[in-house]
């Protein structure tokens, strides 16, 4: 295993992984975003809605890579010993050793569509899994008529050689309807304080499917809440609805890559945007959050998305928005004591800011905005047993991804 360690105010990880973009750092009261808005005459609706200033103390971060040379990965999870759980986007399952080594195959593991957007995706441990040794995770599922984010639950029994294998797979839960595309599937697992189930799903990403983000009767463009047998949960807010999906918690959602609860226990999203317009969302029951009749950005085209609104009274503003957008994936609330400064933040990987967004939060809406420059795409974020913050990265299009340990130098 190779170990790297250094400061990064604007450096790298290392300079075999992908540049990153040029920021304003260390400008206390400024944006780090400079760049021109992809639709610079839209206008947030409050104070700090999008580029908030950087905070007056910016932490030095020092970065240490914990494992290399994986496959491509799309999601991690700690285990209670302190070994990772992987999730490689091809469609395997690997434990990562404290030493940063990667256990063979774990056995088990479904078939996946792969290709695209589309694979293995999201992993999380039951509440109970120090008892029951089960976990839950989503992927993209083959289907006769097409595919679309299914979730599964299985126990995981590990064996000598740091493998394994999942015995009782179960599907408890199919978004539906099925596509034939490869794109947006989203999608992050979450558990609640009270062991419910959140599962935030894309909403295909073409014209046709992504119209139903806004019909009840379609679990395209959702978060949905669920028990751990893939059940509604009897006070969602559309079980008595007729021909609503009972499962659905929200609605009008794009493709929901990055989801966490914070200190209180509440849900919190971020999603992709058009062209400009990535979000964070607090999803709360029943309430519909636009997508694609509102909605910050512009198509990739460069023409505007439905009748070009940012506002609705029917619907919700986002908590915050990023034009030119991040590229959101993975999450975190950050508790931890290794790096004060973080307290309370939502943690953010960037695909296209190539690194992790930092927000800290004041009554629910975004006071600052920070950015730790990575050099690479960052998949998935999570907060260690040891108060670090661990990021995956990925290479566009595929290729071998990375651990890295960040800590307060």
């Amino acid at each position: 295993m190779k170990r790297l360690s250094l400061l990064i105010a604007c450096s790298a990880i290392s300079s075999t992984l992908i540049s990153t973009p040029t920021f304003a750092q260390d400008t206390a009261g400024q944006p780090v975003e400079t760049k021109r808005a992809n639709a610079p005459n839209q206008k947030p609706v409050f104070e700090n809605q999008t580029r908030a200033p950087q905070p007056a103390s910016i932490p030095k971060i020092a970065t240490e890579v914990i494992a290399e040379d994986l496959p491509h990965l799309w999601a991690m999870e700690f285990l209670p010993d302190g070994r990772m759980l992987v999730t490689a986007k091809q469609g395997a399952m690997h434990i990562v050793s404290e030493e940063g080594d990667a256990g063979p195959a774990i056995a088990g593991v479904p078939e996946v569509a792969f290709g695209g957007q589309g694979g293995l995706l999201d992993v999380a441990l039951a509440p109970d899994y120090a008892t029951s040794g089960m976990i839950f995770f989503s992927y993209s599922e083959p289907r006769d008529d097409g595919n679309g984010t299914s979730v599964a639950s299985a126990k995981l029994v590990s064996d000598d050689n740091a493998g394994g294998r999942l015995e009782n797979f179960n599907v408890i839960f199919r978004q539906m309807p099925t596509y034939d595309g490869n794109k947006h599937f989203g999608s992050r697992l979450v558990f609640g304080p009270n062991n419910e189930l959140y599962v935030t799903v894309g909403e295909r990403s073409d014209r046709q499917p992504r119209v139903q983000a806004q019909d009840l009767a379609s679990g395209l463009g959702k978060v949905f809440r669920i028990d751990a047998s893939g059940k509604a949960l009897p006070d969602n807010p559309f079980v008595s609805t007729e021909g609503a999906q009972p499962e659905i918690w929200s609605l009008g959602h794009r493709n929901m890559q990055s989801a966490t609860l914070d200190g209180q226990g509440r849900l919190w999203t971020v999603e992709h945007g058009p062209r400009g317009g990535d979000e964070l969302n607090r999803p709360e029951a029943g309430k519909n959050y636009g997508w694609p009749e509102v909605t910050y950005g512009v198509e990739y085209s460069g023409g505007k998305v439905g009748d070009g609104i940012t506002q609705k009274a029917e619907t919700e503003q986002p908590v915050y928005y990023w034009d030119p957008v991040i590229a959101p994936s993975g999450m975190a609330f950050y508790d931890g004591d290794a790096i004060p400064e973080w307290k309370g933040a939502f943690l953010v990987g960037g695909l296209v800011s190539q690194g992790i967004v930092v927000l800290h939060m004041d009554d629910d809406k975004v006071a600052y905005e920070e950015r730790v420059p990575l050099d690479a795409r960052i998949r998935d974020v999570k907060v260690g047993p040891d108060g670090a913050v661990y990021a995956v990265t990925e290479q566009r299009g595929g290729g071998q991804s990375t651990i890295v340990r960040l800590t307060k130098s």
